[in-house]
Formats: structure tokens, C-alpha cells, sequence
């Protein structure tokens, strides 16, 4: 059981406003923020160099927690400035040529699927959308049906940002294993709510935020290889800290999946990183979910019973993400009221998701996404002032 009294005063900002939003930006706990600020400050005495030469052995630490976190090595992690940087470093290093197939799901994240696109009209590949289930999840039969020895890269979103769903990883990683194709995993909504194994997932990599769940700083993010991926793939893009410049007209690259990461980073953003990971792991991922879970069901099953309030998750099994509409309310409208009475949740529109919102024809869904910190008192403030809109 997690102590609640102790992540409450940890977290000074969910004191005097209930607060929703982990899936968008979380409240980090006092430790993160400390760390952050302690390093700001050590730069402005010293300098960013020397500050970050006294925290080397610290930084490699932050490789090494996420590897606990992930049950990775830290050999096979790249630290990025967010999901979306990482998402893409991978993708824009898998080759493809005319007449590739890359398939997404319906519940794909707009940036993912723009690049996507960006990269199918440079190359002659196409992209291609998996159907879901009637309950939401990718339909693995149509996968199967799907996939073939031109597909090179599946894209899949654990839990998409516009609702509570979560899809299954492994099955789609064995199917498409089978032929040959990569399996890329969008977590950046997962990590940090739900345990992510990358050994017992088995996919091929993995992009994440520290922002959300992880209740990290933003501006950091991190991307998993397969171990032979992080020592084979080149990426798009290099500089002097990814590869050597070893003669006039040659380099070597990093012998890891350092060879993803620049020079140049926040030393303070992926210190409280660090730190959060580091807070996370002390608590128990197991315990976090658990937490994460039970509140998001109270939620939805007491918005459910207001009249006039839809919830809108699908899914089989369920992330901590819960959307809903008001009838007769611009969701943006009612993000707004709630905001009035200190409750900070957001909306996710249609361009978020596109597929899936405009097959649902739903051009906006109010998102509240309780964490750990939120009592259930939090949440019947939510729903008492849902239903006095």
C-alpha cells in the first residue's frame, strides 16, 4: 500500500487544486524539482561544464535506473528531449524504399502518423491503418492478414493520449516478428502507470517521456534499441557525441544506443529524471498501478452515473487516461468551468487521434488522468462539479 500521506507531501501542488492531467504534463514530487533547481544553481556558480563533470557518475545513473525500470540494459538506452524525438530518431533510421509497408493503428499519435507520412511520400513506401476491435484494441486477426515480408515497421501506441484504452504488445510483436517487420512502441503514455518489461514485450523499441507519469521534468525522454539494434542502426542524424570523427573523411559510430543521443541536453532536465525514476522504483511500479487504476475505474464508473456525462474509454483493459463529454458542452468550455473550481483537467481533439475520433465522430473528449497523489475525496470533487455543469 502506498503511503499516502507521504506522496501528498510530497507533491506540495496537489494540495489547494485537484489536479488530472499526469497524462498531459504531472506534478513532479519536491525531490525532482530540488534536484533540478540544486543543479540550475551549481551551474550558475561554476559553469554547465564543470557542474556537469561532478554529477558523472549520477547521469550514468539516470540510464541505470530507467534500465531497472524497463528490465533493459543501460547500454541499450538513449536519453532524448522527449517521446516524440525519440519515437522519430528510430523511425527516421529504419530504411524503406518503394513499396515498403508501414502500418499504424487507429489510435496512432498525430506526430507519429505525420511522420509517417512525411516518410512515405520522400520514399515510394505506404502507410497503411490496422483496424480496431469493436472494444477498440488493434484487431490482431486483420493484422495477421495484413502483414506480409514488405511491411518493414509496425507502429503501436500502448495507451493512446485520447482515452483509457491499452493494447496488447506482445501478440503484435510476435505476429510481426514473423514476418520479418520492427515493432516500434509508443509508451509514452504507459511508462510510469503500468509495469512496461521491454524483455517480456520483446519489441524491437520503445520511446517515452518523463513528463507524464513518470512525473519527471520536461524536456526529457528516452528511447530503447533491441540490443543489437542499438549496435547496428545508424541514426538520421549525428554529431560529435553520437560518433567519433575518426579521419578526414570518416567516423565511427558509438558502440551503444548513444549513438541516438547529442551533445547538447538539459544536465538538470535528465538529473530529475533521474530522480524521478529513482522515486518511482522506491514506491513499486506494482503498487503505482495498482493506485493508477483503482482510481481511474472510481472515476469512470461515478462520471458514468451522471446524466447527460458519456464516458468515452474503450478497451478491455484500461490505462489511467478517462475521457468523457458533457452533452450539450464544448469540451473546451468545461475544461475551462472546471479549471474556475481548481480542477485541472485537459481535452484531447480530434487532430491528436484523427482516425479514431473521426470513426467515433468525436471532435473533442475532456481527459482526467488521476495519478497515485489523487485521493478519491479529489475525485468526488470532480464528479460533483462535472454534474453541476
Amino acid at each position: 500500500m502506498l503511503d499516502q500521506g507521504r506522496v501528498r507531501a510530497d507533491t506540495p501542488g496537489c494540495a489547494d487544486q485537484v489536479f488530472l492531467d499526469s497524462a498531459g504534463s504531472s506534478l513532479p514530487p519536491s525531490v525532482v524539482v530540488d534536484e533540478v533547481v540544486a543543479h540550475l544553481r551549481r551551474e550558475a556558480e561554476i559553469g554547465g561544464y564543470r557542474a556537469a563533470a561532478e554529477r558523472a557518475e549520477d547521469l550514468a545513473d539516470v540510464k541505470a535506473a530507467l534500465g531497472a525500470l524497463l528490465g533493459a540494459q543501460p547500454e541499450d538506452l538513449a536519453l532524448v528531449e522527449s517521446a516524440t524525438r525519440a519515437w522519430a530518431d528510430f523511425f527516421y533510421a529504419v530504411p524503406l524504399s518503394a513499396g515498403d509497408r508501414i502500418l499504424i493503428t487507429e489510435v496512432e499519435y498525430a506526430s507519429n502518423a505525420i511522420a509517417a507520412l512525411q516518410r512515405a511520400r520522400a520514399t515510394g513506401a505506404s502507410v497503411e491503418v490496422v483496424p480496431s476491435t469493436p472494444t477498440g484494441e488493434i484487431d490482431l486477426d486483420v493484422l495477421h492478414r495484413m502483414l506480409d515480408e514488405r511491411v518493414r515497421v509496425v507502429s503501436l501506441v500502448q495507451a493512446p493520449t485520447n482515452g483509457g484504452l491499452l493494447n496488447p504488445v506482445r501478440e503484435v510483436v510476435d505476429l510481426a516478428h514473423a514476418v520479418g517487420a520492427l515493432v516500434l512502441l509508443d509508451a509514452c503514455q504507459s511508462v510510469g502507470q503500468v509495469p512496461v518489461d521491454v524483455h517480456d514485450l520483446g519489441v524491437d523499441a520503445l520511446s517515452a517521456t518523463g513528463r507524464k507519469w513518470l512525473r519527471g521534468p520536461r524536456g526529457t525522454g528516452f528511447l530503447y534499441l533491441r540490443p543489437e539494434l542499438a549496435r547496428s542502426m545508424e541514426p538520421a542524424a549525428l554529431d560529435l557525441h553520437g560518433a567519433q570523427w575518426a579521419e578526414q573523411t570518416g567516423y565511427r559510430l558509438a558502440p551503444d544506443a548513444s549513438r541516438f543521443e547529442f551533445w547538447e541536453c538539459s544536465v538538470a532536465g535528465r538529473l530529475g529524471l533521474g530522480a524521478a525514476v529513482r522515486y518511482l522504483l522506491d514506491l513499486g511500479v506494482d503498487e503505482v498501478a495498482a493506485a493508477v487504476s483503482a482510481r481511474a475505474e472510481f472515476a469512470r464508473t461515478e462520471l458514468a452515473a451522471v446524466p447527460g456525462v458519456t464516458v468515452r474509454d474503450l478497451g478491455a483493459h484500461r490505462s489511467g487516461i478517462v475521457s468523457f463529454t458533457v452533452d450539450g458542452l464544448d469540451p473546451n468550455t468545461a475544461r475551462d468551468a472546471l479549471a474556475d473550481n481548481k480542477i485541472t483537467v485537459t481535452v484531447s481533439g480530434r487532430g491528436s487521434t484523427y482516425v479514431d475520433m473521426t470513426r467515433r465522430g468525436l471532435d473533442g473528449v475532456l481527459r482526467a488522468s488521476p495519478h497515485y497523489f489523487n485521493t478519491f475525496d479529489d475525485l468526488e470533487r470532480l464528479v460533483a462539479a462535472v454534474a453541476g455543469l
